[in-house]
């Protein structure tokens, strides 16, 4: 899923929060411990998300381009060399960067 500013808020912090988008501030209970994200820690962490996501594209072409696994697992008994040769084929079409 393509990163969101609530999950960069959640990579900062574990405690009750929430946010105001009109005001860019983070909303922070009394009972919390320590001090809020500000809005630009959340927006560079959200880029820093957003990197992450966009140099694991690879991944997620590759998992959409592979045989299910029970075809996988067929492929395997019948054709293991087979199965290898179309795992390679996929690995060349989308190489990790």
């Amino acid at each position: 899923m393509e990163p969101i500013i609530e999950m960069a808020l959640s990579e900062l912090t574990d405690q009750p929060s929430g946010l105001d988008y009109s005001e860019k501030k983070v909303i922070w209970p009394e009972t919390n411990s320590g001090k809020a994200p500000t809005w630009e820690e959340l927006e560079n962490k959200l880029k820093e998300l957003q990197s992450e996501y966009e140099a694991n594209q690879y991944q997620r072409d590759r998992a959409l381009a592979y045989d299910p696994i029970p075809e996988q697992l067929d492929q395997i008994y019948h054709d293991i060399d087979g199965w290898k040769a179309k795992i390679k084929a996929v690995k060349d079409k989308y190489p990790k960067p």
